[in-house]
């Protein structure tokens, strides 16, 4: 019978025997291991590439087919197209003019910005907005002014279109330096006693209006008695330093009629 002390040797052999197996067996396991989770990181990629790009061509396709104008974001449509499929179309789409030069055109862009223009003009006012002329924006440089004149009008072909012209709104998009006021020569009264006298230019210095941005000239064409104002003669100064940028709106008896 073998002595204790063989046993536990043989048995301390085959300890040490498993334990070099294992340790040879540790790098294949641990390479085997990150293959796999690498292997598993390409593959989540790719399908996640793949996934995306089909994205991609469904929207694009979406945009290509669709024909009803939502917004802004995913509306293009081809120069070629006809306009006549939006024709009284109030929403705003975008309209692709050339691809070589990346030219879009933002319809119905001022829809909303205008109606809210016109609409505070109309509650100010208290004259309904379809008496209304549309808005006309007007630029002037240095130099440049408008003669006095009168708005309401003598051609009967623009009085039947809506009747006579019975006020006018002018409204200041910018400051100007020097010079550009409104002015009513035909107006009397001890004028010079206003507080912005000393800021006007040589040719405000009568009754007139200083050009300030945010700011709106309301004016009657027409007396009560519905006869025609001659003090409502008024002109634009030269623009002495600066430019001038103004929006001007008129209103008539009647609905006006293009």
């Amino acid at each position: 019978m073998a002595s204790k002390s063989e046993h536990l040797t043989a048995k301390q052999k085959r300890t040490e025997h498993l334990l070099q197996e294992a340790r040879r067996a540790a790098p294949r396991t641990i390479r085997f291991l990150t293959g796999f989770i690498m292997l598993h990181l390409v593959v989540s990629m790719i399908l996640i590439l793949v996934g995306l790009g089909i994205r991609i061509l469904i929207l694009r396709n979406a945009n290509r087919n669709s024909t009803k104008p939502n917004d802004l974001t995913n509306i293009v449509r081809k120069s070629e197209e006809s306009y006549g499929d939006v024709e009284g179309n109030t929403e705003p789409w975008v309209e692709v003019i050339s691809g070589e030069t990346r030219a879009l055109v933002y319809h119905n862009f001022l829809d909303e910005v205008v109606e809210k223009i016109e609409k505070r003009i109309s509650d100010v006012t208290f004259i309904p907005l379809e008496y209304g002329e549309g808005l006309q924006v007007l630029h002037y440089q240095v130099g440049q002014k408008y003669e006095p004149r009168y708005d309401y009008v003598i051609d009967e072909f623009k009085s039947k279109t809506g009747g006579q012209r019975i006020a006018t709104v002018v409204m200041y998009l910018s400051d100007v330096d020097d010079g550009g006021e409104t002015v009513f020569p035909a107006a009397k009264g001890n004028i010079s006693e206003v507080p912005w006298w000393n800021e006007l230019s040589k040719c405000g210095k009568g009754l007139s209006v200083l050009p300030k941005k945010r700011d709106a000239l309301f004016s009657w064409n027409m007396r009560p008695g519905a006869s025609l104002d001659s003090l409502s003669l008024h002109g634009g100064c030269p623009v002495v330093k600066g430019d001038k940028w103004s929006s001007k709106k008129c209103f008539h008896v009647h609905a006006f009629k293009v």
